[in-house]
């Protein structure tokens, strides 16, 4: 993966780390049109409901919606047209065999710049129930309290 200094990052899924523990990280390119690249520069980009496939022993993103562009007339894409996603045959076919044996998912968490590429974060899923979201919320809520005392306290 490239650094964080070369990272500039574009969209997250902030409702993956909510539905899912996510267990494992992995990087991959996107195939993407011109007027996709330039409304995503724009920031038109939503991966809330997005998830990754198999097909034909390739990768892809569904359900990642990227709006037209509006200067982009007859050039623009459909907006949640399937995008093929970049990575070498031998990790897409590890991904295939997880996800078959484990019941695991693969979803888009983040989508960024590496220099001029446009690049994927996908990450290897495991469902929360109800109750691990209650926990998680709870944790989540009880830190923003000791944050906010601890903020009140050196005010003081």
């Amino acid at each position: 993966m490239a650094t964080e200094q070369e990272k500039k990052l574009i969209a997250q899924n902030k409702k993956a780390f909510h539905d899912y523990f996510v267990e494992e990280r992995y990087e991959a390119g996107i195939a993407l049109y011109g007027t996709e690249v330039k409304s995503i520069r724009r920031g038109g980009v939503n991966l809330k409901d997005s998830y990754c496939s198999f097909r034909e022993g390739e990768l892809f993103a569904v359900g990642m919606h990227i709006s037209p562009f509006e200067e982009g007339n007859r050039f623009n894409q459909a907006p949640l047209r399937e995008k093929k996603l970049l990575m070498h045959k031998r990790e897409i076919l590890k991904l295939q065999g997880l996800i078959q044996q484990k019941g695991l998912t693969l979803v888009p968490l983040s989508l960024y710049f590496s220099g001029s590429h446009v690049k994927v974060e996908l990450g290897l899923c495991r469902g929360k129930k109800l109750y691990d979201k209650r926990e998680s919320d709870a944790k989540r809520q009880a830190d923003r309290e000791m944050e906010r005392r601890k903020k009140n306290s050196f005010d003081d």
